[in-house]
């Protein structure tokens, strides 16, 4: 018996090419209107979902199309949907810069698109605004991601005049009527001074000139309140910028004077093997605390205690957030952050003094 139609008029003259059933030949959508015992734009509308359909009738093309293992052209499917499936994420990339810390923030993307259906497109050009109005301005995309966000980010401007949803993860100065989330990295240096609080003095060794002439807008933040923390706690903060070439120099000269407390946010490996080559074991024989994923944390002989910057998590409320603003329209700017807490392990070592929790 046939369903009755639920859209007006007969379906349409362009048949969606599907993957090829058993027979060999390709698998329409007129092929699933025969099975289903509906019409070709009753399919159409179950998949591009522009106009409601019965559950029942759903499930009966859903079967069908299930019975004859179809699935839509990617390209038909775009064109009749005036979507490409694609989401762009923007990010400058040098092999320099050391780009496997950003893989963790990509893969966790990646898989959040393909739970969504979409796929994803790196563009990885020094192109600054340009790169963002391109892949915004030719429709290659349905939402953009903006990675590697400056304090004074150029990008900003142009974000806010784009058609398709999109969403920094960073904050650059002006935030104002844009999407950004981030990775709280205020209170994770509150966090981290706290754990050193019992200490006179702490040595900071921190990100050096390849990531502060970038401008990259984590650091000012962790910097503010790292420094606001520690004159807070009455500690004096030492403020030393790791140069790539350097870093064992700069960690003995740290230790050499004195420096019983670190708080290590870049080079960690390379910082810990210094410790240890100077004869000197965290938790024993000085207090290091670290700005650190968990398993980076936990990759040593001696745990470190650390505030981890979740780019998993980060990433994954990030699309979250983007496609309820791709499906529900534009929603209210913003910034969000995602909560810093610190995980104690073996490398402070027991203090009378308070630490802040």
């Amino acid at each position: 018996m046939r369903i009755d139609d639920e859209v007006s008029g007969a379906g349409g003259r362009g048949a969606v090419a599907g993957n090829r059933g058993g027979t060999g030949r390709t698998v329409t959508s007129k092929d699933v209107a025969r099975v289903a015992g509906v019409s070709q734009s009753t399919v159409s509308y179950v998949m591009s979902g522009k106009r409601p359909i019965s559950a029942r009738t759903r499930r009966i093309v859903e079967d069908a199309i299930a019975q004859l293992t179809y699935h839509p052209n990617a390209g038909a499917r775009a064109l009749a949907s005036q979507r490409t499936q694609i989401v762009a994420v923007v990010m400058p990339f040098d092999v320099g810069l050391g780009a496997a810390g950003l893989m963790a923030f990509i893969e966790e993307i990646t898989l959040a698109a393909r739970a969504r259906d979409h796929d994803v497109l790196i563009v990885t050009a020094e192109e600054g605004v340009d790169g963002l109005r391109r892949v915004a301005g030719r429709a290659l995309c349905d939402a953009v991601v903006v990675m590697e966000v400056s304090t004074d980010d150029p990008r900003a401007a142009i974000a806010r005049d784009l058609r398709v949803p999109t969403l920094f993860i960073g904050f650059p100065d002006d935030a104002a009527g844009l999407h950004c989330i981030d990775f709280d990295f205020e209170d994770g240096a509150r966090l981290l001074v706290g754990e050193l609080a019992g200490a006179a003095r702490v040595s900071a060794l921190v990100w050096g000139p390849d990531t502060v002439d970038r401008g990259l807008n984590y650091v000012p933040r962790f910097r503010a309140a790292a420094q606001e923390a520690a004159a807070a706690a009455g500690v004096q903060l030492d403020w030393v910028p790791l140069e790539r070439d350097r870093v064992e120099e700069q960690v003995r000269t740290v230790l050499d004077g004195g420096g019983q407390a670190l708080l290590v946010t870049s080079f960690l490996s390379r910082v810990v093997h210094a410790v240890q080559e100077a004869g000197l074991r965290p938790g024993t024989d000085l207090d290091l605390v670290a700005l650190a994923t968990d398993a980076d944390a936990t990759g040593f002989t001696v745990p470190l205690t650390a505030v981890s910057t979740h780019p998993r998590d980060v990433s994954r409320q990030a699309m979250s957030w983007l496609f309820d603003l791709l499906e529900q329209g534009a929603g209210p700017a913003g910034v969000r952050r995602v909560p810093a807490f610190v995980t104690r392990r073996s490398s402070v070592r027991a203090s009378p003094t308070p630490r802040v929790p």
